[in-house]
């Protein structure tokens, strides 16, 4: 199966990681409520930020991703 090695994963440092990197840094802003108002202001137009705001959210995807398969089972 794809995500075998997901479902492997324990949830407390998955929820840890997700947190942290979501929340990361915590002064004067995080950086995923940076991008995502530079995005609703149309100034999110750099890749480097695009690939930012993708790593930072990577983690909260892969938690998302774990709570569905276990809620579909």
């Amino acid at each position: 199966m794809m995500f075998k090695w997901l479902d492997a994963l324990p949830w407390i440092p998955l929820i840890v990681l997700a947190l942290l990197v979501l929340l990361a840094p915590f002064r004067p802003m995080p950086h995923v409520v940076e991008k995502i108002v530079m995005l609703k202001n149309g100034a999110l137009t750099r890749p480097i930020d695009l690939f930012d705001l993708l790593l930072h959210l990577f983690p909260t995807f892969l938690t998302g991703i774990k709570a569905i398969r276990q809620l579909t089972r």
